[in-house]
């Protein structure tokens, strides 16, 4: 399962990375990523997903300090959802043309294991959906605590419904700022280690990066390099996704924002670094629909998620809302076709327009 630190500092590649990120003119990086994202995707065409962010519980032990949505287990405001509730909010999903569940919780210590395999079961039964659940994190969290192997951990899930793993809870992939942010959650070997023998199963995963930890340059473009390393590994990652941390409310109020051109250049470096991942999406949810507009520019292809329910990054104050139009339209005035997916990144082909 361990996935070996390869990543050297000293080496003249990263260097010319590190440089390139603090020093190249704005321009001229969202050039470089525009071109290679050309190269993977010569049509002019954006995709989207219509998809739902149903959290099962907020319920968490990881005390994780960016996270303004977590409550400590007895906590008044703690939830763990019903089968029902989920699958009301899966109708609703589908309802709207949605073709995807994003299915995500805390570090529940109460919850069995028995418990996620029959809602994969009852979902799969019931309301049929693609379920893009569990992220690593949450998959070593099942392995620490009901004393099953990785390998086990993904093979039973997926036996009982899960189609692919979100890479939920990337943050930065340096041990040394997981530490400092999250020390009770799975650390670098061992995230990057769930991606990869999903990777082994058959799964596709998509694989993200929250920076603003305080970590710095050099630590954005090791984590880019770690991503680019598995991917050269085992080909499982569909696409990278990478935000800003949003302090609002948590441990970590002090921290300054980001600003939105730290977010092109990110971007940007995750499209010239991650050359073997296919798909780069746009975080309007964070950022706002207009700087969503302008990462189409800077190695973005597709414009995430309609973002029907989001409840971990509104939870510290900030989340952009659209409607599917509004996305559309953003797509279509930034100059390219707005087409909706699968989260295989598959298009689907239908009418676009046809929804409100």
């Amino acid at each position: 399962m361990a996935v070996k630190n390869l990543v050297d500092r000293s080496s003249a590649q990263f260097q010319e990375y590190l440089e390139l990120y603090e020093r190249a003119g704005l321009l001229e990086l969202g050039q470089l990523a525009d071109a290679e994202r050309w190269k993977h995707h010569p049509e002019p065409v954006v995709t989207y997903i219509i998809d739902r962010n149903i959290n099962y519980t907020n319920v968490c032990v990881a005390d994780c300090k960016f996270c303004a949505f977590y409550r400590r287990p007895k906590h008044a405001e703690g939830y763990v959802l019903s089968f029902q509730q989920i699958g009301n909010k899966i109708d609703e999903c589908k309802a709207l043309g949605g073709v995807q569940i994003l299915l995500q919780g805390g570090h529940n210590p109460y919850i069995p294991f028995d418990w996620y395999l029959d809602l994969m079961r009852y979902i799969k039964a019931n309301h049929p959906i693609h379920i893009h659940g569990f992220s690593p994190s949450e998959v070593v969290f099942f392995s620490e605590r009901f004393g099953r192997s990785v390998p086990d951990v993904i093979r039973e899930l997926k036996a009982a419904g899960l189609d692919s793993i979100p890479g939920g809870g990337g943050e930065i992939l340096v041990d040394a700022v997981r530490e400092r942010v999250a020390k009770k959650k799975a650390q670098t070997e061992e995230w990057l280690g769930v991606q990869a023998e999903a990777h082994r199963q058959g799964m596709k995963t998509s694989v993200t990066m929250m920076y603003g930890l305080g970590e710095s340059n050099a630590d954005r473009i090791e984590h880019l390099l770690r991503v680019r390393d598995v991917q050269a590994e085992t080909g499982g990652f569909t696409a990278f996704i990478c935000w800003p941390l949003q302090p609002e409310g948590t441990q970590m109020a002090s921290q300054p924002k980001t600003d939105a051109v730290t977010y092109l250049r990110t971007l940007a470096m995750a499209r010239v670094i991650c050359d073997n991942v296919p798909n780069l999406q746009s975080s309007w949810v964070t950022m706002g629909l207009k700087v969503g507009q302008v990462a189409l520019r800077f190695g973005a292809n597709d414009f995430g998620s309609l973002m029907m329910e989001e409840n971990v990054v509104s939870a510290a104050g900030t989340t952009h809302r659209a409607t599917i139009g509004e996305m559309e339209r953003c797509i279509s005035d930034a100059g390219y076709e707005p087409k909706r997916r699968r989260q295989d990144y598959s298009v689907i082909e239908e009418p676009v327009g046809a929804a409100a």
